[in-house]
């Protein structure tokens, strides 16, 4: 790290080496050995978009827009066991997605998590995931 003062004597210009990374589509900045940094909220937007997407989704079949998955998925040009595993998002406890909705579910609420089959009854979710019950 170094610290320079600028000519008028107003600015200190700090310099801080530091490393890009790319992590799961991400770029993270890796700091120098022995720096301290906050640590830095990973809050995936791809789960929030998929949250709205799978409500919308929902909505469309209710409304009788597409009479099944296989004619969602054909209109939307995706594969119909992809449209069933967004869809599952639907399934999420309404804290858990108001939480995804504000961007402050847990690090570990990714997409490769939510993928994978998870607890319909939503107390097992947040046992599952580490989110305390609603007051």
């Amino acid at each position: 790290m170094k610290a320079e003062m600028s000519r008028d004597g107003r600015i200190i210009v700090v310099t801080v080496p530091i490393t890009l990374r790319r992590r799961g589509g991400r770029t993270m900045i890796i700091a120098p050995e022995g720096m301290a940094v906050a640590p830095v909220s990973y809050n995936d937007d791809a789960v929030l978009k998929l949250v709205v997407r799978a409500h919308q989704w929902l909505r469309q079949l209710e409304k009788g827009r597409f009479g099944s998955i296989k004619e969602l998925a054909e209109h939307e040009q995706h594969d119909s066991s992809y449209i069933s595993k967004i869809l599952s998002l639907t399934l999420l406890a309404p804290d858990i997605v108001e939480a995804i909705l504000d961007r402050r579910q847990p690090d570990v609420l990714t997409w490769e998590e939510l993928r994978k089959p998870f607890p319909m009854i939503w107390s097992e979710q947040r046992a599952r995931w580490g989110i305390p019950e609603p007051a």
